[in-house]
This record gives structure tokens, sequence and C-alpha cells, in this order.
């Protein structure tokens, strides 16, 4: 007389189990691609946690009690290792405010402060909204791997089967266009390139045809001509006008893309994009091996702005998703 009440066609729970089990694996393995495992990140900055963690730990915690001659070397050490001169500053200025603290406790102590620079800067994922256009406007200086990243970052979304196009809008520096098409179609992302024509206009074109074509994703490339603010400035403002004109809901990220072998040079790169753009994050290129990655807490600090990928090789897959606690877990882990 129960059987009205019992749920039919039910599978058996291992049954169920296995399945959840199986979808929960797919997910994690999806996400993984896109991440460093964390005895990968220690490897990537082992030469950044020797400069800005070994060397101040190995000068400061054998000491007895701190005074000003250690307090002054160990800021020292934080600027050399491109913390910058006002982050390293703020981080020594505290300590010396904490009567308690003894040398012995100085790892413990950066450890805290590294994490919580981090943490106010802002959330570390790549704002993405799904069944709508998502736009991202990619700055930096030349040189810095906006190129690249434009290119492994198409790569990135195609993987995870979205519509892909890209705006070539650096069209003053020779053959970045022609680039910039190279590793699109390495990424099999459509782009929209008109060589020598108004940086804006080709963006306008973009979005027009993103619009029509139902794409997910629209890049756009940047001119990073920084030796004349005042042109870089105006291409910009001019581009963003169009952007907020034609998709404003679409703008999810102004990224800074950041050569992280350019240590304290890019916290003046970050100043002078910020007058340009109200930027959002940051992408650090050729992260691997370098010895500057210190600027990720700088920038944090400074310019209330989080990293949210990593370049970590030359490969495709080589763009990971940056993670602020595995970051400073591995920089003390080294």
């Amino acid at each position: 007389m129960f059987d009205f009440f019992k749920k039919k066609d039910t599978k058996p729970d291992v049954e169920q189990q296995n399945e959840q089990s199986s979808t929960q694996e797919n997910q994690q393995e999806k996400k993984s691609f896109f991440s460093l495992t964390f005895e990968s990140l220690k490897k990537t900055i082992e030469n950044t946690s020797q400069s800005l963690v070994g060397n101040v730990i190995k000068q400061v915690e054998q000491e007895e009690e701190f005074d000003e001659f250690i307090l002054d070397d160990m800021e020292e050490l934080l600027i050399k290792a491109d913390l910058g001169v006002n982050t390293a500053s703020s981080i020594v200025d505290k300590l010396r405010k904490q009567n308690s603290m003894k040398p012995s406790q100085v790892k413990e102590y950066l450890q805290n402060e590294f994490s919580d620079i981090l943490t106010a800067a802002g959330s570390n994922v790549l704002n993405y909204k799904e069944n709508e256009l998502n736009l991202y406007f990619i700055v930096g200086v030349n040189g810095a791997g906006k190129t690249t990243l434009i290119g492994k970052l198409a790569n990135r979304f195609k993987q995870q089967g979205k519509k892909v196009l890209v705006a070539a809008g650096d069209t003053f520096r020779a053959a970045a266009e022609e680039q910039l098409d190279i590793w699109s179609k390495r990424a099999g992302a459509d782009i929209v390139r008109n060589d020598g024509a108004d940086p804006a206009s080709v963006v306008f074109d973009a979005i027009k045809k993103a619009k029509n074509e139902n794409y997910d994703v629209i890049l756009v490339d940047t001119a990073g001509r920084l030796q004349n603010k005042f042109n870089l400035m105006q291409e910009l403002s001019k581009i963003k006008t169009v952007i907020d004109k034609n998709a404003p809901d679409s703008l999810r990220e102004s990224i800074l893309v950041l050569d992280a072998n350019t240590g304290q040079n890019g916290l003046s790169q970050a100043k002078v994009f910020t007058e340009c753009v109200n930027l959002t994050s940051v992408a650090l290129t050729k992260l691997d091996g370098s010895a500057k990655g210190g600027i990720i807490i700088a920038i944090a600090k400074e310019m209330n702005l989080p990293v949210k990928l990593i370049g970590v090789g030359e490969k495709m897959e080589d763009l990971k998703d940056f993670n602020a606690q595995d970051f400073v877990r591995a920089l003390f882990s080294n």
C-alpha cells in the first residue's frame, strides 16, 4: 500500500554516487588544466622566493632583538626584492610598532602581511558571464607579452568551448596585426584586423561582428607606446569610448600585462596605464625563472590591483590562473 510513495525509476545509490564522482573528477580536471600544481608553482617562483623571503629571513631571524640597524637592513632587502619602496617601508614601519615581535617570528609576520595585502586587492578569479558577450581590454607596453597572452587566452576560452573573436587594435606597431593573426589561428579564434586603420574603428567592427554572430568573447589588443604618453592616453580613451557606447555591459576586465622581469618598473607602468584606463587586474608574463615576482605584492598594495593570470612558459597551455594564497604558501615553502 505504500508503493505509491516510492520514487519510480530511481537509480541505485552506488550508480548515482559513481556518476557524481565522475562529474566532480571532470570538473577538477578542467580546473586543474588552467591551474598550476603547488609543486610547479614552487619551482616557478623559487628565484622570487629566495630574493623576497630567503634573503630577509636569513639576515634577520638569528638576531635576538630588533633594532634600527636590523630593520633598516630588512627594508633595504625588501626593496631590492622589488617589493617597492612604499610597500617595503609600510611593512617595516608596522613591525617597528610591535614591541613584542622577535626576529625569530619574522617569517610568520611576513607571510601574514603578504597574504593580507593580496587578499585586500580583490579576487583573483577572471570575470566571465555565461550566455553573454564578454569583452577583455588588454593593455601594456610593447614587449610585455600582450600578443602572446591574447593568443593563450583565446586558446583557453576555445578549450572551454567558447566562440572567440580577437580585435587587432594595435595598428601602429610594425607587424603587430600579423603576429596577432598567427596567434589567433593557432588558438582557433577569429580576428578582426584592418592594418593601419584607426584602432577605435577596429574595435567598433569587432563589437558589431560579435553581436551579429553571437560570439562569447572579444579580446581587444592595444598599442603600448609609453614614450608618447599623450598619444597613448588619447588612443586608449577613444577605444574605451567605443566600448562604453556599443558594449558597456560586456566589459569584464581591463587587464594590464606586465613582464615579471621588469620588477619595480612594472609599478611605474601600472601608474601610467591607470591614468589611461580603469584597470581591473594584472596578468604577469614570464614569471618562470624571474627573481622579481615581488612586484605582485607591490602592485596589490599600491595600486589595489589583483593579479589574475600568470605566464609560466612558452606553450599555449602555459597561461595559468593566479592563486594568491598558494603564491604566498609557495614563497615560504622554498
